[in-house]
């Protein structure tokens, strides 16, 4: 029984050795462990707050790359725009300027193709004449190749010059 039940003389012992730890760790360990624990204390810290600060400036940059990005995207679209409305702009005068072309080459066509006519008109009526003073001419000479004939034509023509 002398484990469960100590003597009052190991109690003494005990605590007087206790006692001796307590100084010796007070005046050796304890002002080191708390001057650590206090470094250790402070560098979480500082450590906390760099940690805050960087999330604030992330954040302040995160802010500040939407802004950026966002006029990015207003730019691109203003661009996109400008390009359409000029691109339209030409395609139309590229128009207006296909139909006065076709139109001034339509109007020449026209132009050239009444002249054309008009020429191949105008030989067909010489071709036409040629022919019939031609056909005219063989038609005397056969019909007048007798004088009586010819003597018989001038009196019926000159009795049709009375006549009218």
């Amino acid at each position: 029984m002398g484990l469960v039940t100590p003597d009052i003389g190991t109690i003494f012992w005990m605590l007087l050795m206790f006692i001796i730890l307590l100084v010796i760790l007070k005046k050796f360990a304890w002002k080191p462990i708390l001057s650590a624990l206090e470094n250790r204390e402070k560098s979480i810290e500082n450590s906390l707050r760099s940690a805050d600060r960087a999330r604030g400036e992330m954040e302040q940059l995160k802010a500040d790359n939407e802004k950026i990005m966002a006029e990015a995207r207003l730019e691109r679209d203003n661009m996109l725009k400008e390009t359409k409305q000029l691109s339209d702009k030409i395609l139309s005068e590229a128009r207006i300027k296909a139909s006065e072309e076709a139109r001034l080459l339509i109007e020449a066509t026209r132009e050239v193709i009444a002249n054309e006519k008009s020429s191949a008109v105008d030989e067909i009526r010489k071709q036409v004449a040629l022919l019939s003073v031609e056909i005219a001419e063989k038609i005397l000479r056969e019909k007048l190749k007798d004088v009586n004939q010819q003597k018989e034509l001038v009196d019926k023509l000159m009795k049709d010059i009375k006549l009218n």
